[in-house]
């Protein structure tokens, strides 16, 4: 059964799953080079039916990971009870919903299709986007987001092929819609910027956590509730939190203002409250499922500090992570709880790995390098020879393969530098990202080796859980220990991604550390390369030394 998944909201993507398996995905950003694009992928599902050489006839079956029928009659009662402040959305809310409507009739229209099309319930796409390629057979399920649909939480358990609901909670009691809101207060971007609160949480004290602990109640079982006369969310409006915050925290902080002292300790305070919140969630839901595994997806579940609370904390075995949990991922996820509870697929498949979207041929690479008339070289050991760049502290711009789904670069679109030297944090974020100084990088280390320099480090292909670095460890890697002594740790298996790990193999013999720093392949505001043109754009306009294109390597300058 082939089934085409996307979403065309935020974020918008397009994945293809092939009787269970995931074959291609990829986010419309990528192709347009318009961060957290929005609407109807055109280009990501073009580029789907070009990777197998199909056309939209040949789809089983399109899915879509929202389902525009469902809640509409607490919507209304929400819109109702909440008059006047709610008129924000009539002027927005009743488009949204008419477009949802009518992609079916879009799709017969522009292209042609006549198979069937399915509307999936937001979070059970979340938790189908987890739970099918997770390597469980049987695994709770806990989804957290702004919004979907009305749910803003499932709890949920799968079995093989099956997933069922055990409870969630609905709008405006949102945990993602608070983190939002306070992301929002503190000078960032919501749905973009909550990153950087978790970075900046560390800096500061828990100070306020009584005030979240009562803006964030929980209520019972697997339940909490917001209160709401802190925040405008709910309203629908473009200030996500109101006076009454402001009044008990102090005044917002304009974007690109200096942090302060209240500022941190308003993220480290909002980041407390979440990991206590969702670890008792988490609890709760391990003991009404009685499973032994745990399945996490949402946008929520990109904050890697708490996932790694999770897993130390939560009493389950193990925690899989979805690499794309957010709304990008969901189309993924819409298109597999359809191949399973629709289309009688049985057999599950695990997560192929992190590269889910395009890859050029050397031919397409080489004839890149000479439009833009750059010198390159083809290295006898392009792994030795690259180490040698790292180990003398070049910045090393890394792409190969197929680009990864979702927003972590993982070993094809990166940028790698060595994580022993003290300044290289400052310079990264100073002359390469060009990014807030505060934030930290992550660490690749090979799978083999991690425990060796994490406390308790389990496996962590797609960088989304936290741990430790060993204290007698941390003057060793300062450019990836964070302030608090902990690092965002990529585990590098070699069956997995064989370059990345072989090139990480070549720093150790080099310098004894095993592990390599790496960020993602991208400049501040723009979403991460996708083609050899756009990688070589940001080589010649950045502080990069050293550019890798499959086993092709430009420098500028000399190696020291």
């Amino acid at each position: 059964m082939l089934v085409l998944g996307f979403n065309s909201t935020h974020d918008c993507s397009a994945a293809l799953i092939d009787n269970g398996r995931i074959d291609f995905a990829i986010e419309e950003e990528r192709l347009t080079r318009r961060k957290h694009q929005g609407g109807f992928p055109t280009q990501s599902i073009e580029a789907i039916l070009d990777y197998r050489g199909i056309k939209i006839s040949d789809l089983d079956a399109v899915t879509y990971y929202w389902n525009p029928y469902s809640g509409l009659g607490k919507f209304a009662w929400h819109f109702v009870r909440s008059l006047p402040g709610s008129l924000t959305y009539a002027r927005r809310q009743p488009g949204v919903w008419t477009e949802m409507v009518g992609l079916k009739r879009k799709l017969r229209r522009d292209y042609g299709f006549k198979g069937r099309f399915y509307y999936v319930t937001h979070h059970l796409a979340h938790a189908a986007s987890s739970f099918y390629p997770s390597p469980f057979d049987e695994a709770a399920i806990l989804t957290l987001d702004g919004t979907g649909e009305w749910a803003t939480t499932l709890f949920a358990q799968g079995r093989n092929e099956r997933i069922s609901t055990l409870g969630s909670v609905n709008y405006p009691h949102s945990i993602g819609k608070v983190y939002e809101a306070v992301t929002q207060y503190l000078g960032y971007r919501p749905m973009s910027g909550e990153g950087k609160v978790m970075g900046l949480a560390p800096y500061g004290e828990p100070r306020f956590l009584d005030d979240f602990r009562q803006i964030l109640r929980k209520t019972g079982p697997m339940r909490y509730e917001v209160d709401t006369s802190y925040f405008q969310y709910q309203l629908g409006k473009g200030t996500k939190f109101s006076p009454a915050l402001v009044k008990r925290l102090g005044p917002a902080r304009e974007p690109e203002s200096e942090l302060d002292d209240r500022h941190r300790d308003v993220a480290a305070s909002l980041q407390a409250r979440l990991e206590e919140l969702v670890l008792e969630l988490a609890r709760e839901l391990r003991e009404a499922s009685g499973m032994k595994n745990l399945c996490l997806a949402g946008g929520v579940a990109f904050n890697s500090v708490m996932n790694g609370r999770i897993l130390r904390e939560a009493g389950f075995d193990d925690v899989f992570v979805t690499p794309a949990a957010n709304d990008s991922g969901a189309a993924m996820g819409s298109a597999l709880w359809a191949s399973y509870h629709r289309g009688g697929v049985k057999e599950r498949h695990p997560y192929p790995g992190a590269g889910l979207g395009p890859e050029f041929s050397f031919e397409l690479i080489e004839r890149a390098l000479k439009a833009a008339g750059l010198k390159y070289e083809q290295p006898t050991d392009l792994f030795q020879d690259v180490a040698e760049d790292l180990a003398a502290g070049r910045v090393v711009a890394w792409f190969q393969g197929r680009m990864e789904y979702g927003p972590r670069a993982l070993g094809n679109r990166s940028l790698l530098a060595d994580p022993r030297r003290s300044d290289m944090k400052d310079h990264l974020n100073a002359r390469v990202k060009h990014r807030e100084g505060f934030r930290p990088f992550a660490p690749s280390v090979l799978a083999e080796k991690a425990s060796e320099w994490f406390v308790d480090a389990r496996p962590s292909p797609y960088m989304l859980k936290v741990f430790s670095v060993i204290e007698s460890r941390r003057e060793q890697i300062p450019a990836v220990t964070h302030i608090d002594g902990t690092a965002r740790v990529q585990t590098v298996q070699a069956e997995h991604n064989p370059r990345y790990h072989a090139l990480i193999a070549a720093f150790e013999e080099k310098t004894g550390v095993p592990m390599l720093l790496n960020t993602s392949f991208n400049v501040r505001g723009q979403p991460i390369v996708c083609s050899p043109e756009e990688a070589i754009e940001s080589f010649q306009s950045t502080g990069i030394d050293t550019l890798v294109l499959g086993d092709f390597v430009i420098r500028k300058g000399t190696v020291d």
